[in-house]
């Protein structure tokens, strides 16, 4: 999948619904559930899963003079870092793979593996000391697959949402002891909570 490209889709979204396929008066309030719960994902988790495709360049401030943090890639091909060594705003430092660390070794976070890179630890060259952004990376930005339970949350979130049109003024439905409020769906967070990130420090 592309950058903004929902995590599940519109007929996915039908079949958890018990919709039929030839039902099509509500195609697109569910395209716009689907939509709305992954940009929903990427606000609350602080990333995104999809795969860019190509190789573009951002540029990074920096923790301390060893360590920066970066948005998700999963692959080396094109990759490119390079620093700003006067942290005057010129990356004239190119750096090859044995200036750098990239983290999570291996790909592996709390045993499970498939997790891109998001950080990159300076090992022959210290970081200047700069409110400038000192480290430029070009790379393929994104997840090489959107992880199982990123999918499902995003199921989750959308037909809540979906249904929320039979629910005015958040109101589910009426129970034992009156009406029934729509709230946060706790296991589509519990589901995101492994991914969600500490913010990355003002990537441009």
């Amino acid at each position: 999948m592309a950058l903004g490209d929902p995590y599940a889709t519109r007929d996915e979204l039908k079949k958890r619904s018990d919709i039929p396929d030839n039902d099509t008066l509500d195609d697109d309030q569910l395209a716009a559930a689907v939509l709305s719960a992954s940009r929903e994902i990427e606000r609350w988790c602080r990333r995104q899963f999809n795969d860019a495709g190509v190789a573009s360049t951002r540029t990074y401030r920096a923790i301390g003079d060893r360590l920066v943090l970066v948005d998700d890639f999963h692959t080396t091909a094109g990759l490119v870092v390079a620093a700003d060594s006067a942290g005057a705003g010129v990356y004239n430092e190119a750096w090859v793979t044995a200036d750098y660390l990239l983290e999570p070794l291996n790909g592996v976070v709390d045993g499970v593996p498939g997790w891109p890179y998001s950080r990159i630890k300076a090992l022959t060259y210290g970081l200047a000391c700069s409110e400038r952004p000192v480290v430029q990376v070009t790379a393929r930005w994104g997840w090489a697959a959107v992880p199982a339970d990123v999918k499902e949350a995003c199921l989750i979130m959308a037909a809540e949402s979906f249904k929320l049109t039979d629910a005015p003024f958040g109101v589910a439905g009426f129970g034992e002891f009156g009406p029934v409020r729509v709230r946060i769906n706790s296991l589509a967070e519990q589901k995101l909570a492994p991914y969600r990130r500490h913010k990355i420090p003002q990537a441009v």
